[in-house]
């Protein structure tokens, strides 16, 4: 089956998507990382016209289920840019550390670059019922609860789940099933 399991070819359905950081770094602890995530994920709906309907930011790693004409375009976009922006930020703070193990973690083959900051691929999941987009938004937002940072998945401050109980949150998505 090779790497094509790992292609978006049926754009019409969604996607449940998971991007890694490599070797499991905790970058996105920091507020100002995750916001790169954050700011990103509001590009790719206004302009790539990128449907989000659910996503949740952990310490290293997201989980998103998106939909796009473009998907696997867009998607590789958006990993490329929040690799650039996550650099220039961890060099803006003076995050030197963690610069020394992005350069130490880049994979041979990547021989264009300095740093690496995701690790390759999207695995992508075609979500072709509503039973199994419900099933993967369930996962997405049980996420943090799931590792122990919040009771509740709404208490999780870079998630969807938010949206979904019609409160306030940090950015929009379109709501499935409403």
């Amino acid at each position: 089956m090779g790497r094509d399991r790992y292609i978006i070819h049926q754009t019409e359905y969604p996607y449940f998507v998971t991007c890694n950081i490599v070797n499991g770094l905790p970058l996105f602890a920091y507020p100002h990382l995750a916001q790169i995530i954050l700011e990103a994920l509001v590009y790719l709906q206004q302009e790539n016209k990128a449907i989000l309907t659910a996503y949740v930011i952990m310490e290293n790693h997201l989980h998103l289920i998106v939909q796009s004409d473009q998907a696997q375009k867009v998607l590789g976009s958006l990993k490329s840019y929040t690799a650039r922006s996550i650099i220039e930020s961890i060099k803006f703070h003076h995050q030197f550390h963690w610069l020394k193990l992005l350069q130490l973690s880049k994979r041979k083959y990547k021989r264009d670059q300095q740093y690496q900051v995701w690790e390759s691929g999207l695995h992508p999941k075609q979500l072709m019922s509503d039973q199994s987009l419900f099933q993967k938004m369930e996962y997405i937002h049980q996420n943090p609860v799931r590792r122990g940072y919040v009771d509740r998945p709404e208490d999780w401050r870079y998630s969807s789940a938010r949206n979904y109980l019609g409160l306030e949150n940090l950015i929009p998505v379109t709501l499935f099933g409403y």
